[in-house]
């Protein structure tokens, strides 16, 4: 079932205004393990780079599936938007696709390409993040109003 226009605006929306997210990872214990990253957007698809070597990239190598919130704090709890999902990570390997996240990357944050153009970016991992299941938060239609968008179908 394709995306309804006013759920893909809202996602849309929210992306567009947080550049920020927590990102949860599963542990090789079992435990969750969040973490608060930068991120890009292409559509629906959510771009990362982290540090290769960090437990979150191990996490994601061993299992992909993720949860990931994007929001915000207020003070009126009425005006909550954010959005939490169901994803699925990976951490990209094809050059097309590194080329892809860094490009979206490097747009968001131009400070990415002084941090590591020069040199190819040695020791980071980029990660791509499909959503599978979103849940729209919006508080300002009552207290603790979501809606689920299922990609899966």
């Amino acid at each position: 079932m394709p995306l309804a226009k006013s759920a893909e605006k809202f996602i849309l929306r929210q992306l567009d205004a947080h550049k920020v997210l927590t990102l949860a990872t599963q542990r090789p214990d079992g435990y969750p393990q969040a973490t608060i990253v930068a991120f890009a957007h292409d559509g629906l698809d959510l771009y990362v780079a982290v540090d290769a070597a960090s437990q979150k990239a191990k996490n994601i190598r061993r299992n992909g599936k993720v949860s990931v919130a994007v929001g915000r704090d207020h003070r009126d709890w009425g005006r909550i938007h954010a959005l939490s999902m169901a994803a699925q990570a990976q951490v990209l390997k094809k050059r097309a696709e590194i080329d892809r996240a860094q490009s979206a990357l490097g747009a968001r944050f131009p400070q990415l390409k002084a941090m590591g153009e020069a040199d190819g970016y040695p020791g980071w991992a980029f990660l791509r993040i499909a959503p599978l299941v979103i849940s729209m938060l919006d508080y300002t239609q009552g207290f603790g109003h979501a809606e689920l968008v299922d990609l899966r179908t």
